[in-house]
C-alpha cells in the first residue's frame, strides 16, 4: 500500500471536518454534484496509476541503476535506508544524522522539481490538458484535492528524470512524492485564513494555493509552488492573496459532471485545433505553446475575462432527489469496489487490472450523465448494470464462487435497475 492510499482515510476525515465546520460556520463549501465528481476524477487517477505506474516508475528505476551520475564519476551514492530506526529509547527510535540529511535534501529536491512540473503544466499545452482535471473544478475544498488527472502521469515522469540520473533511488523518490502530495492536499480549503508570517514566508499555504486556483486574470499562473512557496519567490511567480476571494475553475469552464469528458477535453481541443491550422510550426505551437495561444488561421488567442464572485454563474444542474440519491448510493459502493480493486493490484494481470478499471470508470461515468440530466446516463447505466448481473450469474451457475455474497450482489443490482428506471422518467432537465 502506497503512502497516498494509506492517507485516504485521513483524507476523508478531514473532508468531515470541512464539512461539520461548513455548517457551523453556516457556509456553502461543498456541494453534491461537484464533490461527487471531485472524488470520482480521484478514484479513477488513482486506478488509472494501476496501469500506467509500472512503466513511468520503471524508467525513473531503470535510469537510476543504469544511468547514474556515479557511474561515471567518483560520487557518493545516495543513502536508501530509512533515517529512523527502532531502539530501547523512550522516543522507540534513534535518528541516522546521514540518512536524515539525505532525505531531507531529496524533498528539497523533489519539490524543485514538483515546482517546475506544475508550471510548465500551465505554460505548455499538451501537459495542460491533464493538468486542467484539477482545476476544472468551480469550489474550492479539500474534495477537490482529490480531483486528479488520469492521464497526467503518462507526462510528469519527465520532471523526476534528473533526480534519477543523480542516483536517488526510486525507493527514496516515490516516499517523498508521496510526502510531498499529501502536504498539499490539506492548502486546498477556504476554512483556514492567512497563518503567520514566517509560514507564508517560506511555506505553501491555503492562502497562497487560492490564489493558484483563482480564475482572475491577476491570480492565473501564479504560486506554483508544492510544498515551499520560495520557489515562487525566486522565479518571479508569486502573488500575494487580496481581500476579495478568488473566482475559482478555469477560463472555458468544463461545465459537466463527467469524469471522462474531464481528463479529455482538452486533449479534444488540442485535436481539431491541429486539424484546423495550416503549417507544421502552428501544430506545433498548439500543441507546446501557450494553452491560451491560438494560430490565426483559426482564432485569436485567449484573453481572461475579469471575473468577480458576483457576476460569476457556477454550473450546476437540477435533478430529481433521487437521482442524487442513487448517484451517491452507486459512487460509494464504485468506490469500495475501487479499493478493493487497487488492493488485488499487484495479484492481477495486466488485462484483469485493465478490465476492472474500465468497469468501474464507465459507472463513474454514468454517474455523472445521470448527475447532468442526460438520458445516455441512464440508458448505458442499465448496460453497465445487466452485464454485472449476467457475470453474477455466470459465478453462481459456473464456479465455485461464495453463494450469498454473489446473490446479494445481484439483487443489489437488480435493486439499481429499478431505481434508474424509477428516478429518471422524468424530463430532461437543464442547469440551473
Amino acid at each position: 500500500m502506497s503512502i497516498i492510499q494509506a492517507s485516504i482515510p485521513l483524507f476523508f476525515a478531514l473532508i468531515g471536518l470541512e464539512l461539520a465546520y461548513a455548517r457551523v460556520r453556516g457556509r456553502r463549501l461543498l456541494t453534491l454534484h461537484d464533490s461527487i465528481a471531485d472524488l470520482s476524477l480521484g478514484t479513477l487517477s488513482q486506478l488509472a496509476g494501476v496501469l500506467f505506474k509500472v512503466v513511468t516508475l520503471g524508467i525513473y528505476a531503470w535510469v537510476a541503476e543504469h544511468a547514474r551520475v556515479q557511474l561515471l564519476l567518483p560520487l557518493p551514492e545516495w543513502p536508501s535506508a530509512s533515517p529512523f530506526v527502532p531502539d530501547a529509547s523512550v522516543m522507540g527510535f534513534a535518528v541516522r544524522p546521514l540518512e536524515l540529511s539525505s532525505w531531507t535534501a531529496v524533498f528539497i529536491l523533489v519539490d524543485f522539481a514538483y515546482y517546475w512540473l506544475h508550471r510548465c503544466s500551465h505554460e505548455v499545452h499538451l501537459l495542460w490538458a491533464g493538468h486542467v482535471v484539477h482545476h476544472s473544478s468551480e469550489e474550492y475544498n479539500l474534495a477537490v484535492a482529490l480531483r486528479q488527472s488520469a492521464l497526467h502521469g503518462l507526462f510528469s515522469w519527465v520532471f523526476y528524470i534528473p533526480l534519477a540520473l543523480a542516483g536517488i533511488p526510486w525507493q527514496v523518490f516515490v516516499a517523498c512524492n508521496a510526502l510531498n502530495l499529501v502536504y498539499q492536499f490539506w492548502i486546498h480549503t477556504r476554512a483556514v485564513g492567512r497563518l503567520g508570517s514566517l509560514t507564508e514566508l517560506v511555506m505553501n499555504t491555503p492562502s497562497h494555493h487560492r490564489v493558484h486556483h483563482g480564475v482572475n486574470p491577476k491570480y492565473q499562473d501564479k504560486n506554483y509552488a508544492g510544498v515551499f512557496i520560495t520557489w515562487d519567490r525566486m522565479f518571479g511567480t508569486f502573488v500575494r492573496e487580496e481581500e476579495e476571494e478568488p473566482v475559482y475553475g478555469i477560463t472555458h469552464p468544463l461545465a459537466s459532471w463527467n469524469p471522462l469528458w474531464a481528463n479529455l477535453h482538452v486533449f479534444v481541443e488540442i485535436w481539431r485545433l491541429t486539424r484546423r491550422t495550416r503549417g507544421w510550426r502552428n501544430k506545433l505551437r498548439v500543441v507546446f505553446g501557450s494553452p491560451s495561444w491560438r494560430p490565426d488561421d483559426v482564432g485569436p488567442s485567449i484573453v481572461p475575462p475579469e471575473v468577480t464572485v458576483d457576476n460569476y454563474a457556477k454550473f450546476d444542474t437540477v435533478v430529481p432527489g433521487a437521482v442524487n440519491w442513487y448517484a451517491l448510493a452507486q459512487f460509494v459502493v464504485i468506490l469500495a469496489a475501487a479499493v478493493k480493486a487497487l488492493a488485488m493490484a499487484g495479484s492481477l494481470s495486466w488485462i484483469e487490472n485493465a478490465a476492472l478499471v474500465f468497469h468501474l470508470a464507465l459507472g463513474l461515468t454514468t454517474i455523472g450523465g445521470l448527475m447532468e440530466g442526460e438520458r445516455w446516463g441512464a440508458l448505458v447505466e442499465y448496460a453497465r448494470l445487466a452485464s454485472l448481473l449476467v457475470a453474477g450469474v455466470l459465478l453462481l451457475g459456473f464456479t465455485a464462487a461464495p453463494w450469498l455474497p454473489v446473490a446479494a450482489a445481484c439483487g443489489w443490482i437488480v435493486l439499481s435497475m429499478g431505481w434508474v428506471y424509477v428516478a429518471t422518467r422524468v424530463p430532461r432537465l437543464t442547469p440551473a
